[in-house]
This record gives C-alpha cells, structure tokens and sequence, in this order.
C-alpha cells in the first residue's frame, strides 16, 4: 500500500502517459464521430493504428463522451431557456392584451350605462347582464335591441347595435 504513496510511483506512471498529438486525436475524433461507444475490438484497433495503450483509447473515449454530454446538456439547457423567454414574453403580452381588453370593457360598460340613463329607457337586460355577472352565456338575440327602437334614434340606435356586436364578439 505504501508503494502508491511514494513519490517515485507518482513520477514514473507520468513519464509513462504520452500525450496525444493532433493527428492522433483528429483519428479519435472521426472514431467518436462515427460511434461514441467503444467496442473492445475497436478499442484494440484504435490503440494498434495509433501505437498507443488501449487503456488510454478507453479513457480518452470516457473523457470525450463527459464533454459531450456536458455540452449537449448546454445545448439543451440554451433551447429550453430561450423557449422559456419566449414563453414568458407571451404571457406578458397577453396580460396586457388582458388589462387592454378589460379597460375596454369598462368602457363599454360605463358607454351602457350612460346610454341608458339619457334615454332614461330601462336597463338593457342582456347588456347588462353581460357586466353584472361573470357568466355572459345567456341567450342573446339580435333583434333584443330593436325592443326600444322607436324610442330611439336611429343613431343611437346603430351605436348600441355596434357596442353590441363588440360585446358579442367578445364572447
């Protein structure tokens, strides 16, 4: 056991590992390219063509495939977070969109109101049920605003005929 620990074992198991040169490793990288699994006779193959202990091919093959998985989950871990960014942008802008859409709504709600009150007609019940509940499912007709519609003018008739229609297509 001591024979590990001493310095002359560490010294001479350096001098024999040689360090692989270009065209060697460029051989390995086409090997690795074509199979990153090393088959023992392929692993024998390898280190007869480049005059090198099997044990090193092996190693080098363990050591290539760590950095290729290391980088392959970079790859990855890039595609998934750019997706993430694009998702989170999405959802950004369908909040707006969301708030937008709810601004127009109080909008349209308040135009009702408003409408209402200086026709002094009774409350449109779809219209109006479509802001007081969450529900907007209730039947809707379009001859509904034709009721009050010669109480009304013809232009405000075609107004609450368009704010309808928006209401409607909101739907």
């Amino acid at each position: 056991m001591e024979f590990f620990h001493t310095p002359n074992h560490k010294h001479s198991f350096q001098h024999n590992k040689k360090r692989l040169t270009q065209e060697q490793v460029n051989l390995l990288e086409r090997s690795f390219t074509s199979n990153n699994k090393l088959e023992p006779e392929r692993k024998l193959l390898l280190a007869k063509q480049l005059g090198i202990p099997p044990r090193q091919v092996a190693i080098w093959y363990q050591n290539k495939r760590a950095r290729w998985k290391t980088r392959s989950l970079e790859l990855d871990y890039n595609a998934i977070q750019a997706k993430l960014e694009t998702a989170l942008a999405e959802k950004r802008r369908l909040e707006k969109d969301v708030e937008r859409l709810g601004e127009e709504l109080k909008k349209a709600h308040d135009l009702v109101l408003v409408l209402n009150q200086t026709q002094e007609l009774p409350a449109h019940p779809v219209i109006c049920s479509m802001f007081n509940s969450s529900s907007a499912e209730e039947g809707v007709g379009s001859s509904s605003l034709q009721q009050h519609e010669d109480q009304v003018s013809d232009h405000e008739v075609k107004q609450l005929e368009e704010l309808y229609a928006c209401l409607i297509g909101m739907q």
